[in-house]
Parts: C-alpha cells; sequence; structure tokens
C-alpha cells in the first residue's frame, strides 16, 4: 500500500519564495502503479480499484515499468468535472465498468511521480519531480495528464477565482524544496466549498441501501443525520460497511424534516468528507468516504 501525501487546509492563499500551487480537482484520489507485469490503480484507503477504472489501467501500460503515479481520476462532462459521475465509476461493478468507461471516459489529473523505472522519488524536492513528471507524460497525453502549476501566487489567484467554473474546487500550495510527505499533512489546501472530515458512526435505512448516515462533526458530540446519499455513496457505503460492521441499534436521532429516525451503529466509525453550511441546517452533504476508520 502506498501511503498518499495529505494538505493541511487553509483559509487565505499562502505567498512567498519557493512555493507551488496546483489546482486542486474534484475527484477521486488515485495512485496508479505499473509493474512489471501489469497495472495497479490503488484508491486513498488502500483499496485496489483497478477493476472500476480500465480505462485508464489499459493507459498507463504505457508507463515505464516499476512508475507510481499520485493524482486524481476524474470525468468531465459539459465542460466540466462532475464529482457524482466519477462516483458512479467508482461504485461499479467490473462489467457495468467497462461500458461506462466507453459512454462516461475517466481522466486522470497526476501531480506527482513517486517511483520512475524503479527508481524511488519521494526523497527528491517535489520542483524535481515535477519536471520529471512533466517529460514523463506531456509525450503521451490523455487520459494521463499532468496538472497545471506556476509559481506566480497572482496567477494561482486567478485559478482560484476563475476555475470554479470548470469543476476545480481550489488550490494544492507544496514547497519546491519538498520531499513527498507520504502519510502527512505536508501540504496546504486552499478551498471554496466549506468541508471537513466527520466520523459517520452509524446509517438509517436497510445496510443494503442506507438512506442517511448518522455523524459526529468535529467539536460537536451530537449525532446529526446527513442529506440523503447517492446511489453511488449507498453503494460504495454497503461495501465499506461490510468491511468495519454493524455494532447493533444505535437508538434514535433526530432528522431535519422528519422527527426522529432509528439508527444502526458502525465498529469502527468511518472517516467521510461532509459539507455543510452550519452544522444542522441544512444537513450535511456527504461527498465521499475517506476509507479509513476513525
Amino acid at each position: 500500500m502506498i501511503r498518499v501525501a495529505l494538505a493541511e487546509p487553509v483559509r487565505v492563499l499562502p505567498r512567498g519564495d519557493g512555493l507551488a500551487y496546483e489546482p486542486k480537482f474534484d475527484g477521486h484520489r488515485l495512485v496508479v502503479h505499473r509493474t512489471l507485469t501489469d497495472v495497479v490503480l490503488q484508491a486513498r484507503s488502500g483499496r485496489n480499484v483497478t477493476s472500476a477504472f480500465p480505462d485508464l489501467a489499459a493507459a498507463a501500460r504505457v508507463l515505464p515499468a516499476e512508475t507510481t503515479l499520485d493524482g486524481e481520476v476524474v470525468v468531465w462532462h459539459a465542460g466540466r468535472t462532475d464529482f457524482a459521475l466519477v462516483q458512479r465509476r467508482a461504485a461499479a461493478t467490473a462489467a457495468r465498468a467497462a461500458v461506462l468507461a466507453q459512454t462516461l471516459p475517466a481522466s486522470y489529473a497526476a501531480f506527482d511521480v513517486l517511483s520512475l523505472a524503479g527508481l524511488d522519488l519521494r526523497s527528491r524536492p517535489y520542483e524535481r519531480r515535477r519536471s520529471l513528471l512533466v517529460d514523463l507524460l506531456l509525450p503521451l497525453g490523455p487520459p494521463l495528464q499532468p496538472v497545471p502549476m506556476t509559481t506566480d501566487p497572482e496567477l494561482a489567484a486567478t485559478w482560484y477565482e476563475t476555475l470554479p467554473a470548470s469543476g476545480i474546487e481550489g488550490l494544492v500550495i507544496k514547497r519546491l524544496d519538498q520531499p513527498y510527505p507520504a502519510g502527512r499533512r505536508g501540504w496546504q489546501k486552499l478551498r471554496h466549498t466549506d468541508t471537513r472530515d466527520a466520523a459517520a458512526i452509524g446509517w438509517t435505512g436497510p445496510a443494503r441501501r442506507p438512506a442517511a448516515l448518522v455523524l459526529v462533526l468535529p467539536g460537536d458530540d451530537t449525532p446529526v443525520v446527513s442529506s440523503p446519499l447517492s446511489a453511488a455513496l449507498r453503494a460504495e457505503f454497503a461495501e465499506a460497511a461490510g468491511r468495519a460492521g454493524a455494532a447493533g441499534t444505535g437508538g434514535t436521532v433526530t432528522a431535519i424534516g422528519v422527527g426522529e429516525v432509528p439508527y444502526r451503529l458502525l465498529d469502527p466509525p468511518l472517516t467521510v468528507e461532509v459539507r455543510h453550511s452550519t452544522a444542522r441546517h441544512p444537513p450535511p452533504e456527504v461527498l465521499r468516504f475517506r476509507g479509513d476508520p476513525v
């Protein structure tokens, strides 16, 4: 399992010498590993998702053996990235994935190269890794592409203001002299949306088709019910709940507009990313599963 680098949220655009800025694509984190004989696609959680993205796996077979990339898988629709379509791709069965690869082709926005032809690059500075990434991917073209990058904070600020119309959700800021911070929040991210991680302690409805998740938000110990889950998230939850396991009935919790509803407990709780304007009104919207227990 490759431990991926993480980013710490910031509220203002960092400025200073030695910083690089990249657009933050709204997709699913994906590590692409070209082995000696095949391609393995790894989600942030460490799960093997190769079967869900056969188009990207096929494209990655042209990479040098023992090469590893870090990036985001996205799906473009109507001139912008569509996160719901990425979720649909990620939740597909192997048979369905082959069809969706034709109708909803995936693109890979690569922002780092961790190894190249068997050489581990994670200790090299980002500036060097970036140069190697561009040299590797530019001759290949889509669907494997390096994300844009600039060292100009004014251009980065322009990206931040103008690119959301294309589905870009913010910026990632890195130091040019920085090694790859595997498993650590060594990067920074500036986002337009008010998102945060929460603990999913349970769910309402049947396990195979949950209606919503029961969440504990940071700084608030009172459980709240999320907005209804999308079909893709319901499918992903069924798999995640199967790995975590149920811990019995959790009692009841208040759902906005519904009242008291029963829910089942998860053991251990799962980490999810949610979007919300306040803690309870409207209810938090679950964006994605982080894959790691709380």
